[in-house]
């Protein structure tokens, strides 16, 4: 009989001694919400701001080689200096032997406002569907025939005003006036955080007659060697530019892998954060059941007495830790899911003026569940083992 005695009622006293002991098991299980709460809303965020990323250079790295001269786009008015590549590098360089075709972009900062930061101009070549070169939020607005479409950041939405079917006029007295300039849609940006406009190259060179660029987009040939293409874009430059001209030349694997690595590195420390949470929720567990081990010493001596082990005795303790932990866990993963929204979708945009898609990695958060619940069952055992000794059954002794 021991065997199904030890498999029946052993879960049952511990079961039962959870659900109605709950005032001695809310220290505990207080810990355990507000530790795995934390660390859930921390790794929804995470994970939905690194896949947001992702998506987004998906869409802004179309190309697979970038030439950038360093010495391009400066500050100031909207003319300002030359950038280092010519209409004429460009076309050599869209005549590579195994390039396909070639896109531009120049970066000029521009004061809108003396009281705010610079917010950046880019020229850049647009295709006739613009959500296939910006990661549009929304549906572009169809341009009027008397304007200029441009495209803004989420930032320029908060801090301008500048809201898809109006008029920019910040940007139309930059220019010194005489041009109209319609917001034909929103993109998102998570590099500017205060904010920048993208207008298509033609409509810059026309506007201020600046045909220089500072960034070249090459799409390779289907079979082309990527090694040898950035040798002859080298050798182009340094006989057009001067070997003193920096060039820099990065294939779209190389600049995803650094935005990632860049950003793993931006939030490591909030892994640690999601420790430093879950070890003061374990300790909570740890502390509480110390305190019980002290004070149910009589009890545990009684079982013992009974006929129990000291391996069913720790089985109850366990069993007890277990069950709370997962009331805990079930409390502080629907806790942590709602501060997620909030940080994804009310205090992100607030603080930084751009948005994400939330994403909840079930996979991450059913093994943090888990693994929270495993330690707490563990904590609980380990706090438990002196209940099983020796003085707790002399303790018995004590009533009679």
């Amino acid at each position: 009989l021991a065997p199904v005695f030890a498999r029946r009622v052993l879960p049952m006293l511990a079961i039962e001694r959870a659900r109605r002991m709950r005032a001695t098991a809310a220290v505990a299980v207080s810990g355990v919400v507000a530790s795995l709460s934390l660390a859930v809303a921390l790794t929804v965020m995470v994970a939905s701001f690194r896949e947001s990323v992702t998506q987004w250079l998906d869409v802004v790295l179309p190309a697979d080689l970038y030439v950038r001269s360093a010495s391009g786009g400066g500050g100031g008015s909207v003319g300002g200096e030359q950038a280092a590549f010519t209409p004429a590098i460009v076309q050599a360089l869209s005549a590579l032997p195994g390039v396909a075709r070639s896109g531009t972009l120049r970066t000029r900062a521009l004061l809108l406002d003396p009281t705010r930061p610079s917010v950046t101009l880019i020229s850049r070549s647009l295709d006739e569907d613009a959500s296939r070169s910006l990661p549009l939020v929304g549906a572009a607005q169809p341009v009027p025939a008397d304007a200029i479409g441009v495209y803004v950041s989420e930032a320029m939405v908060e801090l301008y005003g500048a809201r898809p079917g109006t008029r920019f006029e910040p940007l139309e007295r930059a220019f010194g006036g005489g041009v109209r300039f319609f917001v034909a849609g929103v993109w998102r940006d998570y590099v500017r955080q205060f904010g920048a406009i993208t207008m298509d190259a033609r409509d810059f060179e026309r506007l201020t007659g600046d045909r220089s660029v500072s960034d070249v987009a090459l799409w390779l040939a289907p079979g082309a060697n990527e090694a040898q293409v950035q040798q002859a874009v080298r050798a182009l430059a340094a006989r057009e530019l001067g070997a003193g001209e920096p060039v820099e030349i990065a294939s779209v694997g190389q600049l995803r892998a650094t935005s990632l690595r860049i950003f793993d590195r931006s939030f490591a420390v909030t892994y640690w954060l999601q420790a430093v949470a879950i070890g003061i929720g374990l300790f909570g567990i740890a502390a509480s059941f110390s305190a019980q081990v002290l004070a149910r010493r009589k009890e545990f001596g009684l079982l013992a007495h009974l006929g129990f082990t000291r391996a069913q005795v720790l089985a109850v303790v366990a069993g007890e830790g277990a069950a709370w932990t997962a009331i805990g866990a079930a409390a502080g993963l629907g806790l942590g899911l709602a501060v997620a929204v909030v940080l994804v979708h009310v205090v992100n945009p607030q603080s930084f003026h751009w948005t994400m898609d939330l994403l909840l990695p079930w996979g991450r958060l059913a093994a943090l569940c888990a693994a929270v619940m495993a330690a707490g069952t563990v904590t609980a055992w380990l706090a438990g083992r002196a209940a099983a000794s020796r003085d707790a059954v002399l303790a018995v002794k004590e009533d009679w």
